[in-house]
């Protein structure tokens, strides 16, 4: 004997898009503090590593631009791992993390400006990926 019931729904693919999302944001952010704190190891060893594009209005010494971009890169790959072990602080501090990322790498702008570009559309992606993720913090692993 046959029973006709409604297909049950498993999950939504939207649902499934922002889970995705929020992974690969966690992943972004690990990858993007480890790189960051290259680009600051960079700019403390060497001063004259990065060269100035433009004249613009806000300068700042390339050293502290170095320590700058250590300590934000080591803070935000902390947050990633958060991410990726779906705790809330790391949500919230990821999406705190990225907003200041993008201000900081629009400063850099003038000294490295398509790797500031790139680093700033990440960060809008992480933004974009936690801030939607319905999931988020739930029983659900990723």
């Amino acid at each position: 004997m046959s029973q006709n019931t409604a297909p049950r729904k498993t999950g939504s693919t939207s649902g499934a898009w922002a889970a995705g999302g929020t992974l690969f944001a966690g992943v972004l952010m690990l990858v993007t503090g480890i790189m960051d704190v290259f680009q600051g190891i960079a700019g403390i060893a060497e001063d004259d590593i990065y060269t100035r594009v433009g004249d613009y209005v806000f300068k700042f010494n390339l050293t502290t631009w170095g320590w700058i971009h250590l300590i934000l890169g080591v803070v935000v790959a902390i947050a990633g791992f958060g991410i990726l072990k779906a705790a809330e602080w790391g949500r919230v501090a990821g999406i705190a993390l990225a907003s200041l990322n993008i201000l900081f790498q629009f400063l850099f702008l003038p000294y490295q400006p398509w790797w500031a570009l790139f680093s700033m559309a990440v960060s809008i992606f992480v933004i974009w990926a936690l801030a939607t993720d319905e999931a988020y913090g739930t029983d659900e692993k990723y």
